[in-house]
């Protein structure tokens, strides 16, 4: 029993990642399946795993989008507080040139 224990624990350090790569989901070739009930259920995996995925990549893109309208909004703002510093400025600079 004890021998055996070393070579169990070295063969599930090595069998290790791969046993926990089945257990991912993803999608899944389903037209190796033979039995229908088998293969319309790997079909409704995928098909939810498919949702899932879009799911996210929608929040993931309107969190974007509202991420960029903030900053656009706060561009604006800036890119307004300038021109009226540069009106100032012209309108100063203006009356000061004649005097010369």
């Amino acid at each position: 029993m004890r021998a055996r224990l070393p070579a169990l624990m070295l063969l599930a350090l090595c069998c290790g990642p791969h046993a926990l790569a089945q257990d991912i989901p993803g999608v899944e070739i389903c037209t190796q399946e033979r039995d229908l009930n088998r293969r319309t259920s790997c079909l409704q995996s995928n098909i939810e795993f498919l949702q899932k995925q879009m799911m996210k990549q929608a929040v993931d893109a309107q969190q974007k989008l509202s991420a960029a309208a903030t900053e656009i909004s706060s561009l604006k703002g800036t890119v307004e507080m300038l021109r009226t510093r540069i009106d100032q400025l012209q309108a100063a600079a203006k009356p000061a040139a004649p005097a010369k």
